[in-house]
C-alpha cells in the first residue's frame, strides 16, 4: 500500500478512527525502534557471545548446546536430541 492510498482513505474515517490509525503507526515505530536497539537481555547475551569469541573458545553448535542442556538437566530431554 502506498502513502497515496493511505491518504485517500484517511478522510473517510471519523476522528476516533483516525486517532486509532495514528496510535497504530506510533506502535509500529516503537516496535521498529525496539528491534533496532534490542532488549537488555539481548545486549547482554551478545556481549557474552563476543567475550567467548574473543577468548578463542569455539562456539557450540545447536546440537552441542542441546546436549549440554540435557546433561545439566540430569539427562532429561536426551530423547529430543
Amino acid at each position: 500500500m502506498s502513502i497515496e492510498q493511505i491518504l485517500e482513505k484517511l478522510p473517510a474515517l471519523n476522528a476516533d478512527e483516525q486517532e486509532k490509525v495514528l496510535a497504530f503507526i506510533d506502535s509500529l515505530e516503537r516496535q521498529k525502534q525496539q528491534l533496532k536497539s534490542g532488549s537488555k537481555l539481548g545486549k547482554k547475551l551478545r556481549q557474552i557471545r563476543q567475550e567467548i569469541i574473543d577468548s578463542g573458545l569455539p562456539l557450540l553448535t545447536a546440537e552441542e548446546a542441546d546436549r549440554k542442556k540435557a546433561e545439566r538437566r540430569g539427562g532429561c530431554g536426551e530423547d529430543l536430541i
